[in-house]
């Protein structure tokens, strides 16, 4: 089986590179870079000392669930792109990577013209980090523990369509609490993703999902990238959640609806 993956260039999403590369005999990785030091260099992010202190948590946590960066598995191509250089490939330029028997996406820009029309054909698969619907747009975990929302952190299984984290829903992956800090909790719910998801192509369990079309009525937040700032992040920060915290929070919670809930 060959596997085509859109993803980027952080320890996260080399994560899922090699774990597809487990259960594939080739994978094809089209990885659109950013800085693997975001808040201490400018690129996506700003380099401010807010956000370098807010990203130390986050890459602290993300080593503790994926390590370092590092190469990929030997039966990986790889094809590096600058971010938002997708919207501007052409198909002769991607015609290896076309030729898979499954497509994901993860972490990617957002995809558009020829292509996006291609992987819908394919019925491509989106790891949304956030539980769709009512988690859309960018930094989904985030703004759910922002409003006070933990038992919002997860991510959403979906056919990939033209709107944003909009396609039918396959099912919810959702993590369980275990001591977790913040930064933690939302970094556990992108490895659950991934193991789930690995493991449904593995078994083929993928494709006997009935997708469920999204009810946009249930929105709480669509965030966009520009909404994450330095004061809200300051805000955040200053709320210096402890795992106590964070564990009250969720035991005083009610379980969100969710689409066939695989939980890890």
């Amino acid at each position: 089986m060959k596997i085509t993956v859109f993803t980027s260039n952080q320890p996260r999403h080399i994560g899922l590179i090699n774990r597809l590369a487990e259960v594939s005999d080739m994978t094809f990785a089209v990885m659109e870079c950013t800085t693997v030091f975001p808040g201490l260099v400018q690129d996506f992010y700003n380099k401010t000392e807010i956000m370098q202190k807010y990203f130390s948590n986050v890459i602290a946590a993300e080593k503790k669930f994926f390590g370092d960066i590092n190469f990929t598995r030997p039966n990986v191509r790889s094809l590096s792109l600058k971010s938002d250089d997708l919207a501007f490939t052409q198909e002769v330029q991607l015609h290896e990577a076309l030729q898979s028997d499954l497509y994901v996406v993860f972490g990617a820009s957002f995809i558009k013209g020829w292509l996006v029309d291609f992987l819908i054909g394919k019925k491509a698969l989106n790891i949304h980090i956030g539980v769709s619907p009512y988690y859309r747009g960018s930094s989904c975990n985030f703004w759910a523990l922002y409003d006070f929302k933990p038992e919002y952190v997860g991510a959403t299984i979906h056919l990939l369509s033209k709107g944003l984290d909009s396609g039918p829903i396959l099912y919810h992956s959702m993590p369980k609490f275990t001591d977790d800090n913040p930064f933690e909790f939302t970094m556990r719910a992108v490895e659950v993703a991934q193991k789930s998801l690995v493991e449904q192509i593995s078994n083929t369990n993928i494709h006997r999902f009935e997708p469920q079309v999204q009810n946009k009525k249930l929105e709480i937040r669509y965030s966009r990238h520009a909404d994450f700032n330095d004061e809200v992040a300051a805000e955040f920060l200053k709320r210096s959640w402890s795992s106590q915290d964070l564990g009250r929070l969720l035991g005083n919670a009610s379980q969100p609806e969710l689409i066939n809930p695989v939980f890890g």
